[in-house]
């Protein structure tokens, strides 16, 4: 199986968020994390609010079982909404925390760049 058809498949189970649906679920509860390197975060710019969680310990501060986990990060019902900086590993990264049990995880379609690109505040 091919990159391509692997991320043909984690999409086809999440409900991708555009920039302003991010926004919005966010403003109601919604966790949004940044999974990009510190050099990408500092080459772009960030998201206000969101938390930055590397990809390569997203699954054990979030799976409510890890002992590595957040200390907001005890439900399997928390929103998480994953960026990256253009949408392809953060689909990725959601379907892997839906198969921790995160159902609600997803993913910002277009990433940081859609988010920049649409107008909302970002952080040099």
């Amino acid at each position: 199986m091919s990159i391509d058809e692997i991320l043909d498949r984690a999409r086809a189970r999440l409900t991708r968020l555009d920039p302003h649906e991010t926004a919005a679920a966010v403003d109601r509860g919604a966790v949004l994390v940044d999974i990009r390197p510190a050099a990408q975060r500092a080459e772009f710019g960030e998201i206000p609010g969101a938390v930055v969680i590397e990809r390569n310990v997203l699954e054990w501060r979030l799976d409510p079982r890890s002992e590595a986990r957040l200390p907001w990060a005890g439900s399997y019902d928390l929103q998480v909404i994953v960026t990256c900086q253009e949408g392809y590993t953060s689909s990725l990264a959601a379907a892997s925390l839906q198969d921790l049990g995160l159902a609600r995880a997803t993913d910002l379609a277009g990433g940081y760049a859609a988010w920049r690109a649409a107008g909302l505040p970002v952080s040099a």
